[in-house]
């Protein structure tokens, strides 16, 4: 016999691997800023975890993470697509973003 508890339970912990807690973020921002983040992923990995030379975001303080985009944007950073790319996001979405990969553990792998 089926467990009526069986289907919540298993949501509540589909959320819960779904949606770790950033720190600075509200919980209505999670799933925002997650979402922001994983268009990052194609060049700086999975959660902020890179595996090329370019740079992991992973445990970066936020606030260097939102000073590198502004550096991008005013072009005081020199790049070849970042400030291409950032001008798709709002200020809001970067900020969401900077506090998800602050939030993410940073790897021994990951300080380069």
């Amino acid at each position: 016999m089926r467990s009526p508890m069986r289907p919540m339970l298993v949501a509540l912990g589909a959320a819960s691997l779904a949606l770790p807690a950033a720190a600075d973020l509200r919980a209505d921002e999670a799933l925002a800023a997650r979402s922001v983040a994983a268009t990052c992923a194609n060049c700086h990995g999975t959660d902020g975890h890179s595996r090329t030379a370019i740079k992991s975001l992973a445990g970066q303080p936020a606030e260097r993470i939102l000073q590198s985009i502004a550096d991008y944007r005013s072009g005081a950073q020199p790049s070849t697509i970042m400030a291409q790319i950032l001008r798709g996001y709002s200020d809001e979405q970067l900020r969401l973003a900077a506090h998800w990969f602050a939030a993410q553990p940073a790897r021994p792998a990951d300080a380069r």
